[in-house]
This record gives C-alpha cells, sequence and structure tokens, in this order.
C-alpha cells in the first residue's frame, strides 16, 4: 500500500486493513516455553478490504504521496 483516501471524508491516516497472509517464520521457544518469532517472510500477501476508521466507508483510493 502506498498512501491512502477515504473518497467519502477525506481521511488520510486511520484505517482498518484486513489481509490474508502465507509466511514463513522462525520461531525461537525457551525452555520455560516463551515464543518469540525471529524472522518472517512473506510469501504471500492478499488485501481483501479496507475500511475508513472515521466514517466506515469502503470507498478508499490508493494515491501517490504529494510533494511538499
Amino acid at each position: 500500500m502506498k498512501f491512502l483516501r477515504c473518497n467519502a471524508c477525506g481521511n488520510k491516516t486511520r484505517f482498518d486493513v484486513f489481509e490474508s497472509k502465507r509466511v514463513r517464520a522462525f520461531h525461537h521457544l525457551t525452555l520455560g516455553g516463551e515464543d518469540t518469532i525471529e524472522e518472517e517472510e512473506v510469501l504471500e500477501r492478499e488485501i481483501e478490504k479496507v475500511v475508513c476508521r472515521w466514517c466506515g466507508s469502503t470507498d478508499i483510493a490508493e494515491t501517490a504521496p504529494q510533494a511538499e
């Protein structure tokens, strides 16, 4: 994703992103049972839906960064 903008309310900063991922992860388990993921490689990623946190709209556009 680049930059997002809600076409309904203009929000550019707060979104819920629903995605599915298939990953290869290196887990480091301690003898006490604590699990830490030290490496993760995303093999596949699919964004299913993006929802504006401000107004709940799913009419979201991906935009290019604007020069300042």
